[in-house]
């Protein structure tokens, strides 16, 4: 441990761990993203750079993680369960952990397959092609299909994963056909949303899937080439951060750069708009857009669209605050921390009855009486998904004397499942659906509620709506999904 801290050190980096959202009873409402992905190609230990990326990524996903390098003969392998922090620690300490100058990593919060670390990444396959190892962010909507496919010509599966199935394809299309044509085929093959980093023996690859759902960024760091999920992870380390992966592109990587190999081309993209709304970090750089200017202006069209009377805006901390000053802003009420979020309790995991869901909202969060109390508050929150959490925040505030409560939610309403990446799977847990603002009001115990509207979400990210993967919020989807509407079909088959 001493070693490799002593090696960040001495390149001037920092590393600095997100605020885990976990599943707790206040960000366990959230929507969650699946995963991050890492990839180094260097002339000094993969290992550490890769550590640390993932630390800084670790809101992305929290279940387990992995790194795998090739140690100039083999690849290496290695998972944890939990934090990054956490799980690694133990490893580094006996200085057992996987060596190499080329690597890649991978944080988990699973929405398909075992949520166990049989079902981390990477993933690695041994073919007569080399080793294959992938890590992989998004979801893979014709997965079953492809295992039972891939099942029925011999191909043992150990898990349930669509990244198991993804490594596995790419293993027998690069065999049968060769690196490009194999890659091609492959991306034609698979549907669905995924930003890869995958290494066939020494070698380093980028892949965007062609609609560019989930971000991928390319920087230089230290004497190598990085890519990232997020562009914080680079310049955490001290990177200087080149370039997004294009959808549809293949990169190749070594420690002198990169290249374009293959280029799959696309009608339209479909960004993920959550990537800016809530799970990408403020400071990050994605697809040419600050993630932390654009909650600013959600902020700031909010309070324009959907204008409240009230004596102090507040936020719903953390990922509220930036939302919440953009507001304060466009409305010209001050802005006031009026709850306060103890970061150090322990994570709740899950909470068997109602009274000790509302007791852990309790230890998570707690009223500044001196701010709240008789005054009429305007609480900002970034979105709502099942408004058990909203409704018991606002019961906090009440409790703590607020005169009012008005409800200002920065993204529009989210009606439909997500199949791309989030966990959303099921109509029946979204309050906004088929409610009107009234009665989601009443259902949550607030004065008022009201949303953000498509328009200004689009034209504060700064992107159109057919750049945006818009699903969640619409119903209607950028690539085929079965029993629902895509994007432009007007009726079900």
């Amino acid at each position: 441990m001493a070693a490799i801290l002593t090696m960040l050190g001495r390149r001037g980096a920092l590393t600095v761990d997100s605020l885990p959202r976990g599943l707790d009873p206040i960000t366990g409402q959230k929507p969650s993203e699946s995963c991050a992905v890492v990839g180094f190609h260097g002339r000094t230990q993969a290992f550490p750079v890769i550590y640390s990326a993932l630390r800084t990524l670790q809101h992305r996903g929290q279940e387990n993680s992995g790194v795998a390098t090739h140690d100039g003969q083999k690849i290496e392998l290695l998972k944890v369960d939990g934090h990054v922090f956490e799980g690694f620690k133990p490893h580094i300490e006996k200085g057992d952990y996987p060596k190499g100058k080329i690597g890649i990593g991978h944080n988990r919060y699973s929405t398909e397959g075992l949520k166990n670390i049989t079902g981390a990444g990477p993933y690695l396959v041994n073919t007569s092609a080399g080793q294959i190892a992938v890590a992989h962010n998004g979801e893979i909507t014709n997965f079953r299909e492809l295992r039972e496919e891939l099942k029925e010509k011999g191909v043992p599966f150990f898990t349930t994963t669509d990244t198991e199935v993804m490594v596995n394809l790419l293993a027998r299309e690069i065999k049968e056909r060769g690196l490009l044509t194999g890659l091609r085929n492959a991306m034609s093959i698979l549907k669905g949303s995924y930003s890869v980093t995958m290494m066939i023996d020494d070698k380093l690859y980028a892949i965007r899937d062609p609609l560019g759902f989930k971000p991928l960024i390319i920087g230089k760091i230290w004497d190598g080439m990085m890519v990232a999920s997020e562009s914080s992870a680079i310049d955490v380390l001290g990177g200087s951060v080149i370039r997004d992966v294009e959808p549809g592109e293949v990169v190749e990587m070594d420690s002198e750069g990169f290249r374009t190999i293959l280029k799959v081309p696309s009608e339209r993209k479909a960004h993920c708009m959550f990537e800016w709304v809530y799970f990408a970090r403020p400071d990050s750089i994605i697809d040419n857009v600050e993630v932390y200017n654009s909650r600013y202006h959600l902020g700031l069209e909010l309070a324009r669209e959907a204008p409240a009377s009230g004596d102090i805006v507040i936020p719903v901390p953390d990922s509220g605050r930036t939302q919440a000053s953009g507001f304060a802003e466009g409305s010209g009420i001050p802005y006031a921390e009026g709850l306060f979020k103890n970061r150090y309790s322990e994570r709740t995991f899950i909470m068997p009855n109602q009274k000790e869901r509302d007791e852990a909202v309790r230890i998570k969060l707690n009223p500044i009486r001196s701010v709240i109390s008789g005054k009429r508050i305007v609480l900002v929150d970034d979105t709502i998904v099942r408004g058990t959490t909203t409704r018991r925040i606002v019961g906090l505030l009440r409790k703590a004397g607020a005169k009012e409560v008005h409800v200002r939610v920065a993204s529009p309403k989210i009606i439909a499942p997500c199949y791309f990446g989030i966990d959303m799977k099921t109509r029946d847990q979204f309050i906004a659906l088929n409610r009107n603002d009234e009665e989601i009001a009443a259902e949550i115990g607030a004065d008022s509620v009201a949303y953000l509207s498509m328009d200004g979400l689009t034209k504060s990210i700064g992107k159109s709506k057919h750049e945006l993967c818009l699903g969640c919020l619409t119903g209607k989807y950028p690539v085929k999904v079965k029993d629902e509407i895509e994007y432009f079909q007007k009726t079900l088959e």
